[in-house]
């Protein structure tokens, strides 16, 4: 219970559903509502495939690499507490999207792929979370559908709140959705230092060194 609790706040936090909703209002405001629902729901089902795609094949890619767990481990916590700093201080993370991108954005027709899918939603973080918790769950059948419910809830409530965009802005405005995005960096920020600190502690079992 307490994986999947962890799973589900984790997703919900990395891929932020609410803090979505200015980002879609500056990239579609010159589109009319039914061509704003089909990018946004192509920028879903494009994320979905992406997020799958690293759950299935981002240990093998990790074990082709040589790269260890819990080097992936201390390096995605890493990641995600930079993105909850970000979150912390109100800032547009860097992981999600750069300046230049930003500027780049406004001037395409169709923003469905880039940047909402990438890097907005299936970004750095969220790939990392998915391989972090593909692996945690291990063979365990309840923690992998765990996993995929908390991925698949996180996406609907991201397309929920992008089709939504102009009326969560009209009742709650910028503030409060940065008052939300703020709590939730504090979740993050907890969430990726116990990544961290389980990727020291299997650093430490596997090289011997707390013998």
């Amino acid at each position: 219970m307490i994986f999947t609790i962890r799973a589900f706040v984790t997703f919900f936090t990395i891929i932020d559903p609410v803090g979505l909703a200015p980002v879609v209002i500056g990239l579609t405001a010159h589109l009319n509502d039914a061509q704003r629902r089909k990018i946004i729901t192509r920028a879903t089902i494009i994320s979905a495939a992406i997020i799958a795609f690293f759950a299935l094949v981002g240990r093998f890619l990790l074990d082709r690499l040589g790269i260890s767990l819990y080097a992936f481990n201390m390096a995605g916590g890493a990641l995600l507490f930079l993105v909850a700093v970000d979150m912390l201080f109100g800032r547009a993370s860097g992981t999600r999207e750069t300046k230049m991108e930003q500027e780049e954005a406004v001037t395409r027709e169709d923003v469905s792929v880039f940047p909402l899918a990438i890097p907005m939603i299936a970004g750095p973080g969220t790939i990392a979370t998915t391989i972090l918790y593909v692996d945690l769950a291990g063979s365990n059948l309840f923690d992998l559908l765990s996993v995929a419910a908390a991925i698949i809830s996180a996406l609907i409530a991201a397309w929920l709140v992008m089709r939504s965009s102009l009326w969560i802005i009209r009742h709650i405005g910028r503030t409060g959705i940065l008052v939300l995005s703020r709590i939730l960096g504090i979740l993050l920020a907890a969430l990726a230092i116990q990544f961290i600190l389980n990727g020291i502690v299997t650093f430490i079992q596997v090289s011997g060194l707390g013998k």
